[in-house]
């Protein structure tokens, strides 16, 4: 092996444990372009990336592509194990769920819209919950009369559901039921509103054999 063979194997052999290094150390998604900035220019990212999961193929953690990213995860079929000692993060409440799935499968949606498809009222503090776990967004407003604000998700609701792009998304019928899809959120439930004139948000009947 000549010396610039060699020497071109260093470099692409440091390239992937730096990218490596960086995805360990990221809490968010890595992007292609973040990790172009710091590898050499020389290098292939596809191919140091493709490198990395072939390293990672069938070990207890698996890298994986989610939010336009990538990101470390645990191996899935390991996670009825883990769950066994690692503690869950609390789901969303139903109605929170159902909301949800209704932005992420109708963005760019209104409220009214939402409450619609619903078929109940949408109480500000469930889309105050999803807000703060930075699951959804404003899109900008309809140039409707009255000009409403339009909802879709985020990059953080891609990465916690471990999607790589909208168009992976499962079935409406898998996010809402899964009981795999568990979301970060604050341990204390959001109080009611007070004084509302809304009535109660009605959680509807989900056919849990479908």
């Amino acid at each position: 092996m000549s010396e610039t063979s060699e020497a071109t194997d260093d470099i692409f052999a440091h390239a992937v444990r730096l990218a490596e290094a960086l995805i360990f150390a990221s809490r968010e998604p890595v992007t292609a372009r973040v990790l172009t900035n710091l590898l050499s220019e020389t290098v292939d990212v596809d191919a140091v990336m493709a490198a990395l999961v072939a390293q990672y193929e069938g070990r207890g953690v698996t890298l994986m592509e989610v939010a336009g990213g990538w990101q470390f995860r645990s191996a899935p079929d390991l996670a009825v194990v883990l769950r066994k000692v690692v503690e869950l993060p609390r789901r969303l409440p139903r109605v929170a769920m159902e909301t949800l799935a209704i932005v992420a499968y109708h963005q760019p949606v209104t409220r009214t819209e939402i409450e619609e498809i619903r078929g109940a009222s949408l109480s500000q503090n469930t889309l105050d919950l999803l807000l703060e776990n930075g699951l959804i967004t404003t899109k900008g407003r309809r140039e409707t009369p009255g000009r409403p604000t339009l909802w879709g998700t985020t990059p953080a609701f891609l990465a916690q559901f471990g999607l790589n792009d909208l168009r992976d998304l499962p079935k409406r019928e898998e996010l809402l039921i899964d009981p795999q899809v568990t979301l970060s959120i604050p341990v204390e439930e959001a109080p009611p509103d007070e004084g509302a004139a809304v009535p109660q948000e009605a959680e509807p009947e989900i056919d849990q054999t479908a």
